[in-house]
């Protein structure tokens, strides 16, 4: 009898084993399952969260750029651009179009002529950390080219033709709100040159450098004031001034999102005063997205 009883309990010991086993299996298999599922959810997740390319659209205005109003009528501003899936390089594109025209001379019938601002830049960009980045723009700003009789090339970097040219500039933040930011225009394009009394021409090589600093921040809206000059060691003009410097950006950008129903709208209103020139102005830039 004692035998029989321990072969029964032999044989329910290996049952239970058994049943340990297959749940054990069973239970590892739904962890596998799982595990195997929420990485595979995970790597969707930033596969899906990562854009390579993007665009944005915005309207303005007017259109003010290092002191400049380049354009001082209504204008669209939109731009193309690939990023990279660390965030640190930037390619792109940005054009610029204006909804009513100004009047330039043509040079072969002497009458005025409407042309619309008409701008294509390409960019890039690469940021070392999050306080440090470089960028280079070719800046191609054709407006009335064609209009005042010219041939209009676009690859070409002529210093007298007057509307191409490249800067490369560095960007610093010194604080989380403090950025500085130094542009140096290459060579003499786009005017960038002084003529010799022999005819001659000489590089400025133009320096501009701004300090931008936000001063106030409050829910959706902030408050940031800047300052910029510019400069030349080379030559007693620069692409900005009449001399060979001074001081001619400076204002206060105040930017804010606006309830539209259930849309948030970024607006951006920039006050700007150049004292070189005596002109302020006052610009709004909507992003459309």
């Amino acid at each position: 009898m004692k035998s029989k009883l321990d072969k029964n309990q032999i044989i329910q010991n290996k049952t239970s084993f058994t049943n340990k086993v297959s749940l054990l299996k069973k239970t590892l298999f739904v962890l596998f399952l799982g595990f195997t599922t929420m990485n595979a959810q995970t790597e969707t997740e930033v596969a899906d969260t990562y854009q390579a390319f993007n665009g944005g659209v915005h309207i303005k205005n007017m259109h003010l750029w290092h002191g400049f109003v380049v354009n001082s009528g209504a204008m669209i501003a939109t731009n193309l651009e690939f990023n990279s899936r660390d965030k640190k390089y930037t390619f792109g594109v940005w054009g610029g179009a204006s909804f009513a025209g100004t009047d330039v001379v043509n040079k072969t019938t002497g009458e005025n002529v409407s042309a619309n601002y008409k701008e294509f830049s390409i960019y890039t960009a690469y940021r070392f950390s999050d306080k440090f980045f470089i960028e280079a723009v070719s800046h191609n700003n054709y407006t009335g080219v064609e209009e005042r009789g010219d041939t209009l090339h676009y690859w070409s970097y002529d210093i007298t033709q007057g509307y191409n040219f490249v800067d490369v500039n560095f960007g610093y933040n010194i604080t989380p709100n403090t950025l500085l930011y130094l542009a140096t225009i290459i060579g003499g394009g786009s005017g960038d040159y002084e003529t010799k009394s022999d005819g001659s021409t000489e590089n400025s090589w133009t320096h501009y450098f701004e300090v931008k600093s936000k001063v106030w921040e409050k829910e959706e809206a902030s408050l940031s004031l800047f300052a910029g000059g510019a400069w030349s060691f080379l030559t007693d003009k620069t692409f900005y001034t009449k001399g060979q410097g001074n001081l001619i950006n400076v204002g206060a950008t105040l930017n804010k999102k606006v309830n539209l129903g259930n849309f948030k709208l970024p607006v951006e209103v920039t006050a700007m005063w150049n004292p070189e020139q005596e002109k302020t102005v006052l610009q709004v830039d909507f992003t459309i997205f």
